[in-house]
């Protein structure tokens, strides 16, 4: 790191920036959407489908003005680190690292694709948020628990059973 202290400071600024970069844009984004009426100001009148426009339309605007420079960035920072000696690379091992134990692995995103749907076929898309009720929404959440039961379990059963009905014909 000392011979090439330049690009590691380099690196810790494109960092600071690409952070702070994300925040404006996302505060920006907040700002217009509300201004240019795509969802309303007062949270307890947005509806299901102001809730996935705006969250579709964030995802875009940050992936345009963050994402795509950031991802130029780390091209041309793998490009450099490629162009590097074995010996000055020798160490360092890039990408190898301990697996994380943190994050949701999805299910966050799946139980929140599965309450839209949810939402959409009770016939409540358009109804303000403000009106579910906690009874609603637990209920709600107890369906999508069956759901993914159901078609998550059934697979899982139906492994299982292969499984043991296989071991069970070995000598």
């Amino acid at each position: 790191m000392r011979k090439h202290w330049g690009v590691v400071a380099v690196f810790v600024v494109a960092c600071a920036l690409a952070f702070a970069g994300a925040v404006y844009v996302f505060w920006w984004f907040v700002g217009n959407a509300q201004s240019t009426g795509m969802v309303p100001s007062r949270l307890g009148l947005w509806t299901m489908g102001n809730l996935v426009t705006f969250i579709l339309n964030s995802i875009f605007w940050e992936l345009l003005l963050i994402g795509i420079p950031v991802v130029i960035g780390a091209v041309i920072a793998w490009q450099w680190w490629k162009r590097l000696p074995e010996e000055e690379r020798r160490g360092y091992r890039l990408g190898r690292g301990s697996r994380g134990t943190g994050g949701s692995g999805g299910v966050s995103l799946l139980f929140f694709i599965a309450f839209c749907i949810k939402v959409y076929l009770d016939g409540n898309w358009n109804a303000p948020v403000e009106t579910f009720t906690l009874n609603y929404v637990v209920g709600s959440m107890i369906t999508i628990l069956e759901w993914t039961a159901v078609i998550f379990g059934i697979p899982i059963a139906i492994g299982l059973i292969w499984w043991v009905h296989h071991e069970m014909k070995k000598p």
